[in-house]
């Protein structure tokens, strides 16, 4: 094929994957214009979209004359209206698994640093304290993990448990038994989860069924020396219900990568906990991962461009007979 193609980029990618389609498109990033606003408002000059977390509704879908294919640059495609992709013809592809050792690792570092209480200690040193005997911590080794959603982050999640001598549980009804690995304890009930959990780790897609699902209950179930780590989707677990359990003690502690709303805002009554480890949506960020993430979306953009159909193709049935 012969004919170029107009791709628009999110506002910061590795360049390994705009590089590597060099050859058949040109490249702009979000970043060119004075807002990802006005650059979801010129979508119609574009024939390929790869998208990080730029929204993609019915509205911007539905002005995009041209476009053929959204690249999602990572896995989670809440941001992207599929219906209306759909209707349109539009492929809608990810990079599922490109990410996943990145956030399994940092699931797992925020629930070391809790256990460890490294927030307040290194605040305590800052401060020019030295009380030793004030930060005293537990291992991790002996307790047991639960994973909500037991998809690739997870599976990562469990390996790394498994690698320090924890027990690892799982909830997810839509996994086959054939997929569950023998060293991890499939849970049939989602209660149970937290019940016999010392810390619980969110992998689950953000659905109307996920929506607060974790909340009072869960927390309560999880116990007061129990941490929740997210580095799913913030709406997962109901901050409400959060907070109260952390205030009340019914919950020991808590990990956030993710939040209902992003940024939080400047207010939010879970800055001034130390019980309480936040980082902004920085799970999948490290360049491994950014470059993994880049060139496997730029790869299923160059897949599209010669006729065929990326194996990440998440709206594959809706399509119709001809791009399917």
């Amino acid at each position: 094929m012969s004919e170029t193609w107009n791709v628009l980029l999110p506002t910061s990618i590795d360049p390994a994957g705009p590089e590597s389609i060099a050859d058949f498109a040109d490249c702009t990033g979000m970043d060119e214009y004075d807002s990802v606003t006005a650059a979801l408002d010129d979508i119609g000059r574009y024939d390929a979209v790869i998208v990080r977390v730029a929204e993609l509704d019915g509205a911007v879908i539905d002005r995009a004359d041209r476009l053929q294919v959204i690249a999602k640059h990572g896995a989670g495609l809440d941001n992207v209206d599929m219906d209306a992709a759909s209707r349109r013809g539009i492929v809608v592809c990810n990079t599922p698994g490109a990410n996943s050792r990145s956030v399994a690792e940092h699931a797992l570092s925020l629930l070391f640093a809790l256990r460890r209480n490294h927030r307040p200690a290194d605040r305590h040193v800052r401060e020019g304290g030295w009380d030793r005997s004030a930060f005293t911590g537990h291992e991790l080794t002996g307790d047991s993990l639960g994973l909500f959603g037991f998809g690739a982050i997870a599976r990562e999640m469990a390996e790394l448990a498994h690698g320090i001598g924890q027990d690892v549980f799982m909830y997810d009804p839509y996994v086959s038994d054939d997929d569950v690995p023998a060293r991890v304890q499939r849970l049939s009930e989602f209660e149970a989860l937290f019940a016999r959990s010392d810390a619980v780790s969110v992998h689950a897609p953000l659905t109307p069924e996920t929506r607060s699902a974790i909340s009072t209950d869960e927390l309560a179930a999880l116990g007061e020396r129990g941490v929740l780590l997210n580095t799913a989707r913030g709406a997962i677990v109901d901050e409400d219900a959060l907070l109260e359990a952390l205030e009340t003690g019914a919950l020991g502690s808590a990990g956030l990568d993710t939040f209902a709303e992003e940024p939080p805002g400047e207010d939010h009554p879970l800055y001034a906990r130390d019980d309480v480890l936040l980082t902004p949506h920085v799970g999948g960020v490290t360049e491994e991962a950014l470059a993994r993430m880049s060139r496997r979306a730029a790869k299923n953009v160059r897949t599209v461009y010669q006729g065929g159909l990326p194996t990440s193709t998440v709206n594959r049935a809706d399509l119709g007979e001809e791009e399917a």
